[in-house]
């Protein structure tokens, strides 16, 4: 479980949003392609599922050290969360 610190699209990129992450122990990067169904203002202080253990990868340039998690269909996607409030660095089991 992370706590979404910033949030801002990226330059050039259709789909893309540059999120830093509170992880409770560390502030990471991460880029994901959610722009087409998120505000970058609506996703600030919003905790969300991350996966924090991936190798990091440059996205357009940009630096991404995890994957938000989100369920999708042809119709939408929804970023998941926990139905109660949990510490940053939580972990999903």
């Amino acid at each position: 479980m992370v706590k979404i610190l910033e949030c801002e699209p990226i330059k050039g990129a259709k789909k893309l949003l540059k999120l830093k992450v509170d992880l409770g122990n560390e502030i990471r990067q991460v880029v994901s392609g959610i722009s087409e169904h998120y505000e970058p203002k609506d996703l600030i202080g919003k905790k969300v599922v991350l996966v924090a253990n991936l190798k990091p990868v440059k996205l357009k340039g940009e630096l991404s050290q995890g994957m938000i998690l989100a369920a999708s269909s042809s119709e939408s996607l929804s970023i998941l969360t926990l139905d109660r409030d949990e510490d940053e660095g939580t972990v999903v089991s």
